[in-house]
């Protein structure tokens, strides 16, 4: 996997270049600022682009306005948005995207399931912090189909669209695969979206309807 690294803290650019290195991966470009982001992803081809969602000047939406414009040009390119904090204001049209991932920073002190997530995103997956998924789970209104969700049904909603297949959600809540798919089947149902053995397709559905909902 070919990686572009944008991110201004110093420590932290280097810290992931050598943890991607370490992964097997080649990062073809390691970058501090996100106005120089657009060439070098044209000029080294990578098959993902991991940035702060703040970046220089001004140190507020620079990361995800350059993540915006790298989808609509290339929508293929994976591209993995960093935030300290959940932020969902610059990030909500994003997520419907395929080969998209929204992580809080501390996320890359687990480093497989950090290097699994930005290899799904590269494959055109998705990745989403649990948090992010919480944050637009919690603003729904009292009407919502979500309401008519069990509690089991709606952390399974969570994991799914954390990006988990049906075997992930089984071994992280410690059911049954039989079990997960009944709950998922459950959960297509009373969103009245259509079910599907394409595990990023049904992501898509999922977070199409609760970024939707938002807006």
């Amino acid at each position: 996997m070919r990686v572009v690294i944008a991110e201004d803290q110093v420590l932290l650019r280097a810290g992931l270049g050598r943890l991607f290195a370490d992964g097997g991966h080649d990062v073809v470009a390691s970058l501090g600022a996100a106005d120089t982001l657009p060439a070098a992803v044209a000029t080294a081809e990578p098959d993902l682009v991991v940035v702060d969602i703040r970046m220089p000047p001004t140190y507020t939406d620079e990361g995800a306005r350059a993540a915006r414009e790298l989808k609509r040009l290339r929508p293929d390119l994976g591209v993995l948005v960093l935030s300290q904090h959940v932020e969902t204001t610059h990030t909500v049209d994003l997520i419907t995207l395929a080969g998209f991932g929204y992580l809080l920073k501390d996320r890359v002190l687990d480093v497989g399931d950090f290097l699994s997530a930005a290899e799904r995103v590269a494959r055109g997956g998705s990745a989403l912090d649990p948090h992010l998924v919480a944050t637009l789970l919690s603003g729904r209104a009292a009407d919502d189909p979500l309401a008519a969700l069990t509690d089991r049904e709606r952390t399974v909603l969570q994991l799914m669209a954390e990006g988990l297949t049906n075997t992930g959600i089984a071994k992280r809540l410690y059911l049954s695969e039989r079990t997960v798919e009944a709950h998922v089947r459950h959960v297509f149902g009373k969103l009245d979206l259509p079910d599907s053995s394409d595990g990023h397709r049904r992501v898509l559905a999922v977070l199409t309807h609760l970024s939707a909902a938002r807006r």
